[in-house]
This record gives C-alpha cells, structure tokens and sequence, in this order.
C-alpha cells in the first residue's frame, strides 16, 4: 500500500512541476510578446553615398555627409520660392516644421514676419544654388564642424537669386552657417533623425574672388 502511495505522491509533485514549467512558459512567452509589440517597425540607418570603399559604423551614426546634405536640402527647400515670396516662404515654413527645432520654428516665423513687413517677400521668386567646387566633396573638414555626436554646424556657400516677375532683383553669394542637431522626436513626419536649429551666426556675403578660393573656418 506504502509503494502505491509513494507512487501517487510521486506522480502529483511531476504534475506539479510540469505546472510550474507551464506557467513559467508562458510568462516568458507573456514577455516576447510585449518586447515584439513594442519593437520599432522600421528603422533608420545613415549610409554614406559614396560605397566604392565600404563602410562600418554603429547603426545609429550619422556620417558627416549625410548631415551635410541634409542640412542643404532642407534650407534650400525653404528658400524655393516659385511664385510669390509672400505666400511661398509661409507654406514652407509650415511644410517642413518637421525638420526645425521649435526655437527654430519661431525665429523662421519672425523672420517672415519682418520680411512680410518690410515688403522682401510679395511677388518675389526665389532659389538657393551651392557655388560649384564649394561643395561637401572639395573640402569636407571646412563644410560640416562637428560640436558633439549629436550637434553639427553646416557651412553653406550658395548663390542666391530673387526676382520681382519676371525681373532680376538680386544675385548675392551668401555663406551659411546651419546648426543640426541630431533629434529623432517623429519618425513618421521627419524620417533622417535631424533637425534644422537656424543658424550659428548672420549670414555672410561672399565676394566672387572668395568664392574660387577655400572657405575661411
């Protein structure tokens, strides 16, 4: 009798530890399931555009070129103007918030509005054109300054050309100086992980003869 009941005590205490695994089973199942819900879906990684020598790096480094280019990009897009300065610089303000830091967002507002006052802006064509070998690719130390892992300033020395219709107003050559700063705050709407913070100093003229010549840092 002894030998039945040591068996039946036997069987109890497997079924409770096949009790034990179960749970403890689904609990870690419990926990992948949370870790694949809460798993990004898409993730963003910086290539540089050159790849004829490869390259290594941590997925969530930003080479400088892609700062560079998106830096020029972003503030060319902003000063497209196609038709009328006025209603133009306000829509792509309001387009490409994504891509600005609010501190940014609200110098580039006054910035229309003092422009709107002063009469720069109604009827005006406007683009932005980087001066050809003052490019990332001719000099890129002199073109992005990097200030941490997470701040750049990007040197742009474009042509900038305004029209009043169909009449040229104005054709200056103009060095920019843009902070990015790396912010990865709305994936959906400003899928680089960087954001515009306006500018690191005024804007300066470029004489023509500068232009050929290398930039000062």
């Amino acid at each position: 009798m002894s030998r039945f009941t040591n068996e039946v005590e036997h069987l109890r205490a497997h079924a409770k530890t096949l009790r034990g695994v179960v749970c403890a089973l689904f609990f870690a199942l419990v926990l992948a399931l949370l870790g694949w819900w809460n798993a990004p879906s898409q993730l963003t990684i910086h290539v540089p555009p050159d790849l004829r020598s490869g390259s290594t790096r941590m997925w969530w480094d930003i080479p400088p070129e892609n700062v560079y280019a998106f830096a020029f990009y972003i503030w060319q897009q902003l000063h497209r103007w196609p038709t009328d300065g006025e209603a133009d610089y306000a829509r792509n303000i309001r387009a490409l918030s994504a891509y600005f830091t609010p501190s940014c967002q609200n110098w580039l507002e006054s910035d229309f509005a003092y422009r709107k006052t002063h009469n720069e802006l109604r009827q005006r064509v406007r683009g932005i054109y980087e001066i050809p070998g003052r490019g990332y690719g001719d000099d890129p130390s002199m073109r992005l300054k990097t200030l941490s892992k997470r701040d750049w300033v990007a040197v742009l020395d474009v042509s900038a050309d305004e029209y009043f219709g169909t009449e040229q107003v104005k054709r200056a050559l103009v060095r920019y100086r843009v902070k990015v700063a790396k912010m990865d705050a709305d994936p959906e709407k400003n899928p680089f992980g960087m954001m515009i913070d306006c500018l690191a100093s005024e804007p300066e003229r470029i004489e023509a003869t500068e232009a050929k010549g290398a930039p000062s840092p």
